[in-house]
Protein backbone atom coordinates (compact mmCIF):
# COMPACT_ATOMS: atom_id res chain seq x y z
CA UNK A 1 0.00 0.00 0.00
CA UNK A 2 1.53 3.20 -0.90
CA UNK A 3 1.62 6.10 1.68
CA UNK A 4 1.30 8.96 -0.30
CA UNK A 5 1.13 10.67 -4.10
CA UNK A 6 4.21 13.35 -4.80
CA UNK A 7 3.15 15.80 -7.06
CA UNK A 8 5.19 18.01 -9.12
CA UNK A 9 4.10 21.84 -10.50
CA UNK A 10 4.36 22.48 -14.06
CA UNK A 11 5.75 25.33 -16.26
CA UNK A 12 4.22 28.10 -14.06
CA UNK A 13 7.48 27.39 -11.99
CA UNK A 14 8.78 29.80 -14.75
CA UNK A 15 6.76 32.54 -13.29
CA UNK A 16 8.89 33.96 -10.86
CA UNK A 17 6.97 37.27 -9.37
CA UNK A 18 4.12 34.93 -9.79
CA UNK A 19 4.96 31.72 -8.63
CA UNK A 20 3.11 32.27 -5.07
CA UNK A 21 0.21 33.14 -6.83
CA UNK A 22 0.21 29.93 -9.09
CA UNK A 23 1.27 27.80 -6.15
CA UNK A 24 -1.61 28.61 -3.82
CA UNK A 25 -4.14 28.34 -6.50
CA UNK A 26 -2.92 24.89 -8.17
CA UNK A 27 -2.54 23.47 -4.56
CA UNK A 28 -6.37 25.22 -4.11
CA UNK A 29 -7.51 23.36 -7.41
CA UNK A 30 -6.51 19.78 -6.08
CA UNK A 31 -7.82 20.07 -2.94
CA UNK A 32 -11.06 21.37 -4.42
CA UNK A 33 -11.72 18.53 -6.78
CA UNK A 34 -10.77 16.15 -3.90
CA UNK A 35 -13.04 17.13 -1.56
CA UNK A 36 -15.63 14.28 -1.26
CA UNK A 37 -12.10 11.87 -0.29
CA UNK A 38 -11.97 12.84 2.90
CA UNK A 39 -9.17 10.83 3.94
CA UNK A 40 -6.53 13.07 2.27
CA UNK A 41 -4.61 15.24 4.01
CA UNK A 42 -1.89 17.99 2.71
CA UNK A 43 1.39 19.31 2.63
CA UNK A 44 3.63 21.56 0.40
CA UNK A 45 6.19 23.21 -0.03
CA UNK A 46 7.82 25.58 -2.57
CA UNK A 47 8.62 22.79 -5.22
CA UNK A 48 6.22 19.69 -3.77
CA UNK A 49 2.55 19.10 -3.13
CA UNK A 50 2.21 16.24 -0.64
CA UNK A 51 -1.05 13.98 -0.74
CA UNK A 52 -1.35 11.45 2.15
CA UNK A 53 -3.64 8.96 1.60
CA UNK A 54 -4.39 7.30 4.74
CA UNK A 55 -6.05 4.42 3.60
CA UNK A 56 -8.11 6.28 0.70
CA UNK A 57 -7.98 4.60 -2.88
CA UNK A 58 -5.09 6.13 -4.67
CA UNK A 59 -6.50 5.17 -8.22
CA UNK A 60 -9.53 8.14 -7.37
CA UNK A 61 -6.85 10.42 -6.53
CA UNK A 62 -4.85 9.69 -9.53
CA UNK A 63 -8.16 10.11 -12.12
CA UNK A 64 -8.29 13.43 -10.23
CA UNK A 65 -5.18 14.51 -10.91
CA UNK A 66 -5.44 13.72 -14.47
CA UNK A 67 -7.57 16.46 -14.78
CA UNK A 68 -5.78 19.19 -12.77
CA UNK A 69 -3.91 21.58 -15.30
CA UNK A 70 -0.85 23.12 -13.46
CA UNK A 71 1.08 19.51 -13.13
CA UNK A 72 4.32 18.43 -14.44
CA UNK A 73 3.98 14.51 -12.93
CA UNK A 74 3.06 12.60 -9.97
CA UNK A 75 3.87 9.54 -8.29
CA UNK A 76 3.16 7.02 -5.98
CA UNK A 77 5.45 7.02 -3.30
CA UNK A 78 6.36 5.20 -0.11
CA UNK A 79 8.08 7.15 2.71
CA UNK A 80 11.09 6.03 5.26
CA UNK A 81 13.65 6.85 7.32
CA UNK A 82 16.18 8.69 5.84
CA UNK A 83 19.39 5.99 6.51
CA UNK A 84 20.82 3.90 4.08
CA UNK A 85 19.16 0.45 5.86
CA UNK A 86 15.24 1.71 5.95
CA UNK A 87 15.90 3.24 2.17
CA UNK A 88 17.15 -0.09 0.71
CA UNK A 89 14.93 -2.28 2.51
CA UNK A 90 12.03 -0.71 1.49
CA UNK A 91 13.47 0.15 -2.27
CA UNK A 92 13.78 -4.14 -2.30
CA UNK A 93 10.01 -4.43 -1.34
CA UNK A 94 8.99 -1.97 -3.72
CA UNK A 95 11.10 -3.23 -6.94
CA UNK A 96 9.77 -6.78 -5.65
CA UNK A 97 6.07 -5.45 -5.93
CA UNK A 98 6.64 -3.63 -9.54
CA UNK A 99 8.66 -6.49 -11.40
CA UNK A 100 5.50 -7.92 -11.67
CA UNK A 101 3.44 -5.25 -12.62
CA UNK A 102 5.89 -4.32 -15.54
CA UNK A 103 6.20 -8.05 -16.95
CA UNK A 104 2.58 -7.60 -17.28
CA UNK A 105 2.33 -4.40 -18.50
CA UNK A 106 5.48 -4.50 -20.97
CA UNK A 107 5.17 -8.63 -21.95
CA UNK A 108 9.37 -8.57 -20.91
CA UNK A 109 9.67 -12.09 -19.84
CA UNK A 110 13.67 -12.31 -20.03
CA UNK A 111 14.89 -13.89 -17.47
CA UNK A 112 16.92 -10.71 -15.98
CA UNK A 113 15.34 -7.00 -15.97
CA UNK A 114 17.56 -3.89 -16.11
CA UNK A 115 17.25 -1.24 -13.53
CA UNK A 116 19.29 1.40 -11.79
CA UNK A 117 19.18 4.09 -8.87
CA UNK A 118 18.32 7.81 -9.67
CA UNK A 119 18.80 10.45 -5.95
CA UNK A 120 17.79 13.31 -5.94
CA UNK A 121 20.02 14.90 -2.82
CA UNK A 122 17.77 17.91 -2.03
CA UNK A 123 18.88 17.36 1.66
CA UNK A 124 22.07 18.16 1.93
CA UNK A 125 22.25 17.28 5.83
CA UNK A 126 22.81 13.49 3.77
CA UNK A 127 26.19 12.96 3.53
CA UNK A 128 27.56 11.50 0.04
CA UNK A 129 26.67 13.09 -3.41
CA UNK A 130 23.60 11.37 -5.69
CA UNK A 131 25.74 9.17 -7.61
CA UNK A 132 27.39 8.05 -4.58
CA UNK A 133 24.13 7.43 -2.74
CA UNK A 134 22.48 5.52 -6.00
CA UNK A 135 25.61 3.53 -6.16
CA UNK A 136 25.36 2.66 -2.80
CA UNK A 137 21.66 1.35 -2.45
CA UNK A 138 22.42 -0.24 -5.83
CA UNK A 139 24.87 -2.19 -4.02
CA UNK A 140 22.81 -3.24 -1.00
CA UNK A 141 20.18 -4.32 -3.94
CA UNK A 142 21.45 -6.64 -6.31
CA UNK A 143 22.21 -9.54 -4.02
CA UNK A 144 18.58 -9.68 -2.42
CA UNK A 145 16.88 -9.92 -5.85
CA UNK A 146 18.80 -12.07 -8.39
CA UNK A 147 17.19 -11.06 -11.56
CA UNK A 148 18.20 -7.55 -12.07
CA UNK A 149 21.14 -6.20 -13.45
CA UNK A 150 22.52 -2.61 -13.62
CA UNK A 151 21.82 -0.99 -16.80
CA UNK A 152 22.09 3.00 -16.37
CA UNK A 153 21.18 4.03 -19.96
CA UNK A 154 18.53 2.12 -20.99
CA UNK A 155 16.70 0.39 -17.53
CA UNK A 156 13.67 -1.32 -17.04
CA UNK A 157 12.98 -0.47 -13.75
CA UNK A 158 14.18 3.27 -12.36
CA UNK A 159 14.13 3.29 -8.77
CA UNK A 160 13.40 6.99 -7.49
CA UNK A 161 15.39 8.11 -4.03
CA UNK A 162 13.71 11.90 -3.52
CA UNK A 163 15.79 12.77 -0.43
CA UNK A 164 14.47 16.31 1.14
CA UNK A 165 14.58 17.85 4.52
CA UNK A 166 11.36 17.06 5.42
CA UNK A 167 10.98 13.25 4.40
CA UNK A 168 12.97 10.68 2.06
CA UNK A 169 10.51 9.53 -0.56
CA UNK A 170 10.89 6.46 -2.99
CA UNK A 171 8.97 5.67 -6.12
CA UNK A 172 8.83 3.56 -9.59
CA UNK A 173 6.65 5.24 -11.49
CA UNK A 174 6.31 8.79 -12.92
CA UNK A 175 3.04 9.80 -14.26
CA UNK A 176 2.88 12.65 -16.99
CA UNK A 177 0.63 15.80 -15.57
CA UNK A 178 -1.00 17.92 -17.83
CA UNK A 179 1.08 21.16 -17.78
CA UNK A 180 0.49 24.48 -17.94
CA UNK A 181 -0.81 26.87 -15.58
CA UNK A 182 -3.55 26.91 -12.89
CA UNK A 183 -7.32 26.62 -13.64
CA UNK A 184 -8.52 30.32 -13.93
CA UNK A 185 -5.37 32.12 -14.05
CA UNK A 186 -5.28 33.92 -17.16
CA UNK A 187 -8.66 35.55 -17.72
CA UNK A 188 -11.50 34.51 -19.32
CA UNK A 189 -12.42 33.27 -22.92
CA UNK A 190 -15.38 32.22 -25.00
CA UNK A 191 -14.82 28.98 -27.48
CA UNK A 192 -16.65 28.81 -30.66
CA UNK A 193 -17.90 25.18 -30.61
CA UNK A 194 -19.17 23.98 -33.72
CA UNK A 195 -19.21 19.87 -32.47
CA UNK A 196 -16.81 18.70 -34.47
CA UNK A 197 -13.29 17.45 -33.86
CA UNK A 198 -11.33 20.50 -33.79
CA UNK A 199 -13.40 23.37 -31.30
CA UNK A 200 -13.11 20.64 -28.31
CA UNK A 201 -9.41 20.25 -28.55
CA UNK A 202 -8.81 24.39 -28.92
CA UNK A 203 -10.87 24.67 -26.46
CA UNK A 204 -8.58 22.01 -23.84
CA UNK A 205 -5.80 23.51 -25.14
CA UNK A 206 -7.04 27.01 -23.76
CA UNK A 207 -8.06 25.55 -20.10
CA UNK A 208 -4.65 23.55 -20.12
CA UNK A 209 -3.22 27.54 -19.87
CA UNK A 210 -5.49 28.70 -17.25
CA UNK A 211 -8.34 30.20 -18.93
CA UNK A 212 -11.85 29.98 -17.85
CA UNK A 213 -13.91 28.94 -20.56
CA UNK A 214 -17.34 29.54 -21.59
CA UNK A 215 -18.81 28.35 -24.81
CA UNK A 216 -21.12 29.39 -27.71
CA UNK A 217 -22.51 27.56 -30.26
CA UNK A 218 -24.89 28.36 -33.27
CA UNK A 219 -27.72 26.34 -34.12
CA UNK A 220 -29.65 26.53 -36.96
CA UNK A 221 -33.30 24.34 -36.22
CA UNK A 222 -34.50 22.58 -38.56
CA UNK A 223 -31.53 22.40 -40.27
CA UNK A 224 -29.76 21.05 -37.42
CA UNK A 225 -31.14 18.71 -35.08
CA UNK A 226 -31.46 18.18 -31.17
CA UNK A 227 -29.29 15.91 -31.57
CA UNK A 228 -26.53 18.12 -33.21
CA UNK A 229 -27.23 20.23 -30.15
CA UNK A 230 -26.65 17.59 -27.74
CA UNK A 231 -23.81 16.35 -28.79
CA UNK A 232 -21.82 19.58 -28.21
CA UNK A 233 -23.78 19.65 -24.59
CA UNK A 234 -21.82 16.13 -24.07
CA UNK A 235 -18.85 17.43 -25.74
CA UNK A 236 -18.94 20.57 -23.19
CA UNK A 237 -19.70 17.94 -20.03
CA UNK A 238 -16.40 16.73 -21.04
CA UNK A 239 -14.47 19.36 -20.95
CA UNK A 240 -15.89 21.00 -17.82
CA UNK A 241 -13.76 17.84 -15.68
CA UNK A 242 -10.81 19.79 -16.50
CA UNK A 243 -12.34 23.09 -14.97
CA UNK A 244 -11.79 24.07 -10.84
CA UNK A 245 -15.31 23.70 -10.40
CA UNK A 246 -16.63 21.42 -12.75
CA UNK A 247 -18.75 23.90 -15.04
CA UNK A 248 -18.63 25.30 -18.31
CA UNK A 249 -21.43 27.80 -19.26
CA UNK A 250 -22.75 27.17 -22.90
CA UNK A 251 -24.71 29.76 -24.85
CA UNK A 252 -27.12 29.00 -27.59
CA UNK A 253 -27.29 31.44 -30.29
CA UNK A 254 -30.73 30.81 -33.19
CA UNK A 255 -28.98 31.39 -35.86
CA UNK A 256 -32.08 30.03 -38.83
CA UNK A 257 -33.19 33.55 -39.74
CA UNK A 258 -29.06 34.70 -40.44
CA UNK A 259 -28.31 31.87 -42.78
CA UNK A 260 -31.81 31.63 -44.56
CA UNK A 261 -30.73 35.42 -45.20
CA UNK A 262 -27.57 34.70 -46.70
CA UNK A 263 -28.42 31.65 -48.22
CA UNK A 264 -30.90 33.52 -50.21
CA UNK A 265 -29.38 37.06 -50.77
CA UNK A 266 -25.52 36.57 -51.23
CA UNK A 267 -23.44 35.25 -54.15
CA UNK A 268 -23.23 31.30 -52.78
CA UNK A 269 -19.76 30.89 -53.22
CA UNK A 270 -19.21 33.75 -50.02
CA UNK A 271 -22.27 31.90 -48.19
CA UNK A 272 -19.24 30.53 -45.81
CA UNK A 273 -17.51 33.46 -45.38
CA UNK A 274 -20.95 35.52 -44.42
CA UNK A 275 -21.89 33.50 -42.28
CA UNK A 276 -18.62 32.98 -40.30
CA UNK A 277 -18.31 37.02 -40.19
CA UNK A 278 -21.78 37.00 -38.54
CA UNK A 279 -20.71 34.36 -35.73
CA UNK A 280 -18.04 36.23 -34.85
CA UNK A 281 -20.07 39.45 -34.77
CA UNK A 282 -22.33 38.10 -32.62
CA UNK A 283 -19.59 36.03 -30.70
CA UNK A 284 -17.63 39.55 -29.87
CA UNK A 285 -21.00 41.28 -29.05
CA UNK A 286 -21.86 38.51 -26.37
CA UNK A 287 -18.69 38.20 -25.03
CA UNK A 288 -17.94 42.02 -24.68
CA UNK A 289 -21.40 42.10 -22.51
CA UNK A 290 -19.99 39.49 -20.40
CA UNK A 291 -16.30 40.92 -19.86
CA UNK A 292 -14.55 38.02 -21.68
CA UNK A 293 -11.22 38.49 -23.07
CA UNK A 294 -10.87 36.87 -26.08
CA UNK A 295 -12.66 34.23 -28.32
CA UNK A 296 -11.39 30.94 -29.38
CA UNK A 297 -12.35 28.99 -31.84
CA UNK A 298 -10.56 25.61 -33.67
CA UNK A 299 -9.94 26.99 -36.82
CA UNK A 300 -6.32 25.21 -38.57
CA UNK A 301 -4.50 26.84 -41.35
CA UNK A 302 -5.94 24.98 -45.09
CA UNK A 303 -8.13 22.55 -43.24
CA UNK A 304 -11.38 24.00 -45.04
CA UNK A 305 -12.24 26.93 -47.44
CA UNK A 306 -12.73 29.19 -44.40
CA UNK A 307 -9.57 28.47 -43.10
CA UNK A 308 -7.19 29.70 -45.48
CA UNK A 309 -4.86 32.77 -44.14
CA UNK A 310 -7.28 35.28 -46.57
CA UNK A 311 -10.45 33.83 -45.44
CA UNK A 312 -8.75 34.32 -41.82
CA UNK A 313 -8.31 37.99 -42.33
CA UNK A 314 -11.58 38.91 -44.31
CA UNK A 315 -13.44 36.93 -41.26
CA UNK A 316 -11.64 38.63 -38.61
CA UNK A 317 -12.14 42.10 -40.00
CA UNK A 318 -15.37 42.54 -37.97
CA UNK A 319 -13.73 42.76 -34.45
CA UNK A 320 -10.55 44.20 -32.58
CA UNK A 321 -11.39 41.18 -29.75
CA UNK A 322 -8.11 39.31 -29.62
CA UNK A 323 -8.86 35.87 -31.56
CA UNK A 324 -6.98 32.57 -30.22
CA UNK A 325 -6.48 29.76 -32.45
CA UNK A 326 -5.09 26.91 -30.32
CA UNK A 327 -4.82 24.12 -33.10
CA UNK A 328 -3.88 26.61 -36.28
CA UNK A 329 -0.95 25.04 -36.88
CA UNK A 330 -1.87 21.84 -35.91
CA UNK A 331 -1.83 19.28 -38.57
CA UNK A 332 -5.48 16.57 -38.73
CA UNK A 333 -3.88 13.62 -37.36
CA UNK A 334 -2.27 15.71 -34.41
CA UNK A 335 -5.56 17.67 -33.24
CA UNK A 336 -7.05 13.46 -33.50
CA UNK A 337 -4.10 12.37 -31.51
CA UNK A 338 -5.18 15.84 -28.43
CA UNK A 339 -8.92 14.43 -28.98
CA UNK A 340 -8.64 10.69 -28.23
CA UNK A 341 -6.37 11.69 -25.36
CA UNK A 342 -9.01 14.03 -23.78
CA UNK A 343 -11.73 11.45 -24.66
CA UNK A 344 -13.78 14.28 -26.93
CA UNK A 345 -12.86 12.40 -30.30
CA UNK A 346 -16.10 9.21 -29.80
CA UNK A 347 -18.16 12.40 -29.31
CA UNK A 348 -17.40 14.13 -32.47
CA UNK A 349 -17.93 12.18 -34.63
CA UNK A 350 -21.21 11.36 -34.00
CA UNK A 351 -23.14 12.22 -37.59
CA UNK A 352 -25.11 14.86 -36.73
CA UNK A 353 -24.47 18.17 -38.88
CA UNK A 354 -23.93 21.29 -37.20
CA UNK A 355 -25.22 24.55 -39.19
CA UNK A 356 -21.57 25.04 -40.43
CA UNK A 357 -22.75 22.15 -43.41
CA UNK A 358 -25.74 24.29 -43.61
CA UNK A 359 -25.83 26.26 -47.25
CA UNK A 360 -22.57 24.97 -48.04
CA UNK A 361 -21.54 25.64 -52.07
CA UNK A 362 -20.20 23.27 -53.78
CA UNK A 363 -16.69 25.42 -54.57
CA UNK A 364 -16.14 28.24 -52.05
CA UNK A 365 -14.45 31.29 -52.10
CA UNK A 366 -11.08 30.19 -50.98
CA UNK A 367 -9.30 34.28 -51.34
CA UNK A 368 -11.88 36.16 -51.01
CA UNK A 369 -11.42 40.24 -50.77
CA UNK A 370 -12.89 42.48 -47.96
CA UNK A 371 -14.35 44.67 -50.87
CA UNK A 372 -16.29 42.04 -52.39
CA UNK A 373 -17.57 40.19 -49.43
CA UNK A 374 -18.66 43.76 -47.64
CA UNK A 375 -20.88 44.03 -51.22
CA UNK A 376 -22.77 40.20 -50.80
CA UNK A 377 -23.29 41.14 -46.90
CA UNK A 378 -24.86 44.93 -47.56
CA UNK A 379 -27.28 42.40 -49.65
CA UNK A 380 -28.21 40.72 -47.02
CA UNK A 381 -29.03 43.73 -44.49
CA UNK A 382 -27.89 41.22 -41.54
CA UNK A 383 -28.05 43.73 -38.72
CA UNK A 384 -31.52 43.38 -37.58
CA UNK A 385 -31.07 39.63 -37.39
CA UNK A 386 -27.84 39.48 -35.57
CA UNK A 387 -29.58 41.86 -32.71
CA UNK A 388 -32.30 39.29 -32.71
CA UNK A 389 -30.02 36.00 -32.14
CA UNK A 390 -28.25 38.06 -29.51
CA UNK A 391 -31.50 39.17 -27.80
CA UNK A 392 -32.61 35.35 -28.29
CA UNK A 393 -29.34 33.52 -27.07
CA UNK A 394 -30.39 30.99 -24.62
CA UNK A 395 -27.65 29.84 -21.70
CA UNK A 396 -27.11 26.72 -20.38
CA UNK A 397 -25.22 26.05 -17.47
CA UNK A 398 -23.20 22.72 -17.68
CA UNK A 399 -21.21 20.18 -15.15
CA UNK A 400 -19.40 17.08 -15.63
CA UNK A 401 -21.00 15.41 -12.23
CA UNK A 402 -24.35 15.22 -14.08
CA UNK A 403 -25.91 14.81 -17.81
CA UNK A 404 -27.92 17.30 -18.99
CA UNK A 405 -30.56 16.45 -22.10
CA UNK A 406 -31.76 19.29 -24.25
CA UNK A 407 -34.69 16.92 -24.76
CA UNK A 408 -35.94 17.16 -21.09
CA UNK A 409 -34.22 19.88 -19.65
CA UNK A 410 -36.45 19.94 -16.63
CA UNK A 411 -34.64 16.64 -15.86
CA UNK A 412 -31.50 17.99 -13.69
CA UNK A 413 -30.66 20.85 -12.29
CA UNK A 414 -28.83 22.78 -15.27
CA UNK A 415 -31.20 26.33 -15.98
CA UNK A 416 -31.79 28.16 -18.67
CA UNK A 417 -31.29 32.20 -18.56
CA UNK A 418 -32.64 33.59 -21.24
Amino acid sequence: MYDLILVRYGEMTLKKKNYRQFLQKVNDNIKNKCKGLKKLKYFNTDYRFYIYLNGEDYQKVLDILDTVVGLYSYSLCKQTSTDYEAISSLAINMIEEYKVKYRALSGNNNEKLSFKVETNRANKQFPGTSIGISQEVAKRILPKINDLYVDVHNPDITLNIDLRTEGTYLYVETIKGLGGYPSGSAGKGMLMMSGGIDSPVAGFLALKKGVVLSAIHFASPPYTSDLALQKVVDLIEILAKYTLDGKIKLLVVPFTEIQTAIHEKANPIYTVTLMRRAMYKIACSIAKEKKIDVLINGESIGQVASQTLESMSVVNAVTNMPIIRPVVTYDKEEIVSVARKIKTYDTSIRPYEDCCTVFVPEHPVIKPKLEDVLVEEEKCDLEESIKKAIENTKTITLNCFEKYSVFNSDSNSSEFDI
